[in-house]
């Protein structure tokens, strides 16, 4: 009967000492896929941030080209011994670029954010392409498919931009105007205010420019676009 009695308490402990074994190898095992989530994520929010980042170096680099490309004009525009503007030649045609597709609307939100970028980065490719007929319709059609999209007054500047670069000033206006009217918080506000300023100098309309130099420094004025209304105003 002892006999008995001590195999089954040895049978017990080793039960008890296996379902413990067990419990700690689960843990483990939760503890692993916890860190491996925490990885995936980190090296999924790096990736966005990557993307983020290098709109944002691709747009200050066109920004410098556009300010290089002002004050050319304006430089050309001071030599002009005549009242009058020349007619400017009409823009060469530029070869036409597909609009921009989406596809698969159902998916999670950070593939939407993905999405997002991509097509904004499209767009802003064809412009640093100087295919602007083409970047114009993509960045329609980003606005279009995502209106709420912090980039969407980014995409409606780059429009003015388009417009302004192929001599075409009174869209380039119209671009303008709507950036402040239908993203009043958005980033690319006091430059459009600047740009409009500089398209009614291209167009010979200097007291309307310098309204628009005049509001850019009552609503922005520390704001780098305020700085060269500031300049362009002191030379006169």
């Amino acid at each position: 009967m002892g006999l008995r009695h001590g195999f089954v308490v040895i049978v017990w402990c080793l039960a008890l000492s296996a379902c413990a074994s067990n419990d700690i190898i689960v843990k483990k095992q939760v503890e692993m896929e916890a860190r491996l989530e925490q990885l995936i994520q980190g090296n999924n929010a790096a990736t966005t941030q990557l993307t983020m980042l290098s709109a944002e170096v691709k747009e200050l680099q066109a920004q410098v080209r556009s300010h290089s490309a002002d004050i050319e004009g304006l430089k050309a525009a001071g030599k002009q011994a005549a009242p009058a503007r020349e007619t400017a030649p009409p823009p060469k045609p530029q070869a036409s670029a597909p609009k921009i597709e989406f596809v698969n609307n159902e998916t999670t939100p950070f593939d939407k954010e993905e999405n997002v970028q991509d097509a904004y980065m499209k767009a802003f490719g064809l412009y640093s392409a100087n295919n602007y007929s083409g970047a114009i319709t993509a960045f329609e059609a980003f606005i279009t498919a995502y209106p709420d999209s912090e980039y969407a007054g980014n995409a409606q500047y780059w429009i003015g931009e388009c417009f302004y670069t192929q001599h075409d000033y009174p869209r380039a206006l119209e671009a303008f105007r709507k950036v402040g009217a239908s993203y009043p918080q958005g980033q690319k506000v006091p430059d459009s205010l600047l740009k409009i300023g500089l398209t009614y100098i291209s167009m010979n309309e200097g007291d309307k420019a310098n309204a628009a130099f005049q509001e850019l420094l009552e609503k922005y004025p520390r704001s780098q676009a305020a700085a060269k209304a500031r300049q362009r105003l002191e030379r006169h």
